[in-house]
């Protein structure tokens, strides 16, 4: 077993795991066992939980980023303080205060990028457990060569093998038009919820300073291309494997829905339609993101002006002091 394979096997006898337990349960309420649709709901049941104990580290991640966002400002100063500077003195004394920076606010560049780099080698076991079960290939865990045999023959309606891509479909003879339409039509929407998730973010979850820098432009090109992406995998991927990739895309634009409605990015179009919201219920949002009503807002003190004492001379005094007596 190489490197990978070490690194992926727990991984993969979880994924078995939870496939095989899905499988199990839809069994035990009635289902046929060696249905394509007991299979296709238990990759369902399996994705949803994969990525519902992913939440701890989407929410970290996002959280990060906030942090970066915050310390934008400062970090630009200090490239600016050394810009033009190429010397080692130089480089040593940005590299400090940058680091410097990083742990007064408690963040860093990989922070943001590890939840994403913890999260490729659970999605690549879970690909790779799907892609061996519809080959019949026996996995490493619970999945042993029976469930993977029947998960291998199974058939959706009785007439699309979930072991079949589009591309098999289309070169066999005769054509299996089932295949064709069931996976032209989950291309169709997993090229819709990627555009759907990629577009509530351009244009609602970025604030100012970012759509006015030309990163944004790049952004906005992405929007129209990674779509495109599941044209090509929505050919060559057999249908089990579609099916997980389209459950995970409705998962993601759903859980994107959720966190722009509630983290927003500060300072954009989605944080400013939250404070609407929570001003009509009587609450507002304090700066570090705690959400009090109202009420219970501080209110800053009144400062009472007082009258400046005008300087008084002698005479006057004196004569105040004779009108008092005679009062």
């Amino acid at each position: 077993m190489d490197i990978i394979g070490t690194i992926l096997w727990p991984l993969k006898w979880a994924v078995e795991l939870l496939l095989v337990g899905w499988h199990l349960l839809w069994t035990a309420i009635g289902l046929d066992p060696a249905a394509g649709l007991t299979w296709v709901l238990s990759i369902v049941g399996l994705v949803l939980v994969v990525r519902a104990a992913l939440i701890p580290l989407f929410i970290k991640q996002i959280k990060s980023q906030r942090k970066m966002l915050e310390i934008a400002p400062q970090m630009k100063k200090v490239q600016e303080k050394y810009k033009g500077k190429r010397d080692q003195a130089s480089r040593e004394a940005m590299s400090r205060e940058t680091m410097e920076l990083y742990k007064k606010h408690g963040t860093s560049p990989v922070s943001g990028c590890l939840p994403l780099l913890v999260q490729m080698p659970i999605f690549f076991a879970l690909f790779s457990v799907l892609n061996d079960a519809q080959k019949s290939k026996a996995g490493v865990g619970p999945l042993n060569e029976t469930l993977a045999v029947q998960f291998g023959d199974a058939n959706l309606f009785g007439i699309a093998p979930l072991h079949t891509s589009m591309q098999a479909a289309l070169a066999g003879n005769p054509v299996n038009w089932a295949v064709v339409i069931i996976a032209a039509v989950m291309v169709i929407l997993m090229c819709a919820s990627q555009f759907i998730t990629q577009l509530q973010i351009v244009s609602k979850n970025m604030s100012a300073e970012t759509k006015a820098s030309p990163q944004f432009k790049q952004q906005r090109i992405l929007l129209y291309i990674l779509p495109f992406v599941f044209l090509f995998s929505g050919f060559a991927f057999p249908l089990g494997v579609m099916f997980y990739w389209l459950t995970s895309n409705a998962w993601t634009m759903v859980q994107q829905f959720l966190v722009i409605r509630n983290m927003p990015t500060p300072g954009s179009d989605a944080a400013k339609a939250r404070e609407e919201r929570l001003a009509r219920k009587g609450k507002l949002m304090t700066p570090n993101g705690d959400v009090i009503s109202i009420s219970e807002a501080p209110v800053p003190e009144k400062k009472t002006p007082t009258q400046r004492q005008q300087p008084m001379g002698k005479a006057r005094a004196k004569k105040q002091q004779t009108d008092g007596r005679d009062k």
